[in-house]
């Protein structure tokens, strides 16, 4: 009967210590995502956003008056218990208007910034991935663009179109177009001489293919924190719009046009301006916040 061999064991002799066990290295994703949530004002900055969307959402139910229900007895009233912001010059409650002004402002910043977003990364693709007469065309269009103010060009692009809350958001959005067309375009040449790239294109792969799967993913990080702090100023420029009688019209609510109604009655009755405008500071401070972290995050060089 065989006897099957054994490891010879030496008394006092060292033995060799266990391999350590090795762990895959995290997604870069995964990475990102665990950098975000170990940033303080990150999270307070989504937390602040959080709050403010959901209040948005329901504001049917959030809201303790119809925004556009009118009370001439009350116009102009102080803060107090029934109303916590006080009245406006129609009796109408400020606190909600507010409050549905937030579904107003952050949907047009985020159809604007979507917009700039979508024809951005399309135009910036385009120029980088096929170079020559296409990226010379495309950029010299964007430097026009740039060349402008962008309120100024803004209100250019309303005069023709036509005020509006829809007109305001598209002409917002092609504003910021140029800003998303250069970041991408500065990617997609960083990206496109990579040997996957050359790989796909040797192998056969179809120019689509080629910037959907292998180019699009890898350019998409500096673009959502582009896309992150541009809805908070696109906020700031729509309700600048509305401001002008060119934006969101009255009497819809709008943060906007409560700050024009309440500019004639700042000495008298500063709170009609004031609240509207600490919105905007309080939404705007939010996106800087968490669009900061996110680039921090994204970009493990600026940790």
């Amino acid at each position: 009967m065989a006897v099957p061999d054994r490891e010879l064991v030496i008394p006092g002799a060292r033995t060799a210590p266990p391999e350590p066990v090795r762990r895959p290295a995290p997604s870069p994703w995964a990475a990102a995502r665990r950098r975000f949530v170990h940033s303080a004002s990150g999270l307070l900055g989504t937390a602040v956003l959080l709050v403010i969307v959901l209040i948005a959402l329901f504001a049917n139910q959030v809201s303790p008056y119809d925004p556009l229900k009118q009370n001439f007895r009350i116009e102009r009233q102080a803060p107090d218990l029934a109303h916590l912001m006080g009245t406006d010059e129609f009796g109408r409650d400020v606190l909600s208007r507010v409050i549905w002004g937030a579904r107003v402002s952050l949907q047009a910043g985020a159809v604007a910034a979507s917009i700039a977003l979508v024809a951005g990364l399309l135009l910036g693709m385009l120029a980088a991935y096929y170079g020559g007469r296409a990226d010379a065309l495309i950029m010299r269009l964007m430097d026009i663009l740039l060349a402008f103010p962008y309120l100024l060009l803004a209100i250019a692009i309303l005069a023709i179109i036509g005020p509006g809350l829809l007109t305001a958001m598209i002409a917002i959005g092609i504003v910021y177009t140029p800003s998303y067309a250069r970041v991408v375009r500065g990617a997609v040449l960083s990206v496109r001489a990579r040997d996957y790239v050359l790989a796909a294109r040797a192998l056969g792969a179809s120019d689509a293919r080629v910037m959907q799967q292998h180019i699009l993913p890898n350019v998409l990080a500096p673009v959502i924190v582009q896309a992150t702090l541009n809805v908070g100023i696109a906020i700031i420029d729509t309700a600048g719009l509305s401001f002008l009688g060119l934006g969101t019209q009255p009497p819809t609510p709008d943060w906007g046009n409560m700050l024009a109604a309440g500019r004639s009655y700042l000495i008298d009755s500063p709170w009609m301006a004031t609240f509207p405008g600490l919105a905007i500071l309080v939404t705007v401070l939010a996106f800087n916040l968490m669009g900061d972290a996110l680039r921090d995050a994204l970009d493990p060089r600026l940790r």
